[in-house]
């Protein structure tokens, strides 16, 4: 499962980033690691770019970025 299948609202954990080259080491840098928690505050109008809140700041990316993020969907207790 990747960012890209979430909605709005849904938080995840990053099981890992599958970009190489630059792309990749600039959303490491980010906070985009291994075992990091996160959320989606929104998507824009056809759902590009993604608004994600990781480490207490939002940062928006790319649909082809967020396909590449690995992840694992947080269910939140009822």
């Amino acid at each position: 499962m990747t960012i890209g299948d979430l909605k709005t609202g849904d938080s995840f954990i990053v099981k890992g980033v599958e970009l190489s080259r630059e792309t990749g080491k600039r959303l490491a840098d980010m906070g985009f690691t291994k075992g990091v928690e996160g959320k989606v505050v929104r998507k824009a109008l056809f759902g590009d770019p993604f608004q994600v809140c990781i480490l207490g700041y939002h940062v928006s990316i790319r649909r082809a970025e967020a396909a590449g993020i690995q992840i694992e969907r947080m269910v939140t207790p009822s």
